[in-house]
């Protein structure tokens, strides 16, 4: 497997059998030469049939061998183009993509959003590294004198049930957006009519579907799992938050002038 590159999240909840876990493999360890190779021989080289790997790229949801080749690529490609040099990486410090993604406005619907919550909870959740970021909002949350509560993978399921009735609102933070716990508790937090804020990679993802207001933060490695390559999606998703506690001190800021 090239390094850095996992599949465990790109394979989650598809139902994969273990030839089609295999061919998948395979394909990411010869994505130079699998489109001239062919789909017949591919399969060749892989002990199985065509229609095997027909069915792994509709699993996947690609349209066909060719399509599911083509997407494969420009995922490994982010990764190789992260080695070019140490400049490019130094220089997404330097300038931040997180405007690119996102527009002002929806900072804005944010901050007015804690702004206006006066009695109810702003629950945060994420998992893994993720969690650095949601533990550091949460806090936030609290010196800005709200009411907010932090949950992890380590907390128990009742934590977050027990406080649907006094939500508020309810923010995320999956830097791939495929966590099925992330996935969950958003989908339940929408359907019991919370308002519900997401923070994931760029890319359309299963937790962003149910986000009132998507943050897309830029993630250079999407396919390390592990978080063991340099990638400025964690310290960007902080600088969101730290936007995010700007644009409400301005509010606040505005509403103490028109007291005066």
């Amino acid at each position: 497997m090239r390094q850095g590159v996992r599949i465990e999240k790109l394979i989650q909840e598809k139902n994969l059998t273990g030839t089609e876990s295999d061919v998948l493999r395979y394909l990411i360890e010869h994505l130079d030469t699998a489109l001239s190779q062919g789909v017949r021989e591919v399969a060749r080289q892989n002990f199985t049939s065509t229609s095997t790997i027909m069915r792994l790229a509709h699993k996947m949801g690609y349209a066909g061998f060719v399509d599911m080749c083509y997407k494969l690529n420009l995922l490994v490609q982010e990764r190789a183009q992260l080695d070019n040099t140490e400049e490019t990486f130094l220089e997404r410090f330097r300038l931040s993509t997180l405007l690119n993604y996102n527009t002002y406005t929806q900072l804005k619907i944010c901050a007015g959003r804690i702004a206006a919550l006066d009695k109810g909870t702003i629950f945060v959740y994420a998992t893994g590294f993720s969690s650095t970021v949601g533990s550091y909002m949460a806090r936030k949350l609290v010196n800005m004198g709200k009411r907010g509560i932090f949950a992890d993978g380590a907390d128990s399921v009742g934590m977050f049930e027990n406080h649907l009735d006094t939500m508020g609102m309810f923010i995320c933070v999956s830097k791939s957006g495929e966590t099925i716990q992330v996935r969950d508790k958003i989908k339940t937090a929408q359907e019991n009519s919370i308002f519900t804020v997401a923070i994931t990679g760029e890319r359309e993802n299963s937790v962003s579907r149910y986000a009132d207001l998507w943050f897309r933060v830029e993630d250079l490695c999407k396919l390390d799992d592990l978080n063991t390559l340099p990638n400025t999606f964690f310290p960007q998703a902080m600088m969101l938050v730290e936007l995010i506690a700007y644009e409400y001190q301005r509010l606040c800021d505005e509403k103490e002038t028109l007291r005066l």
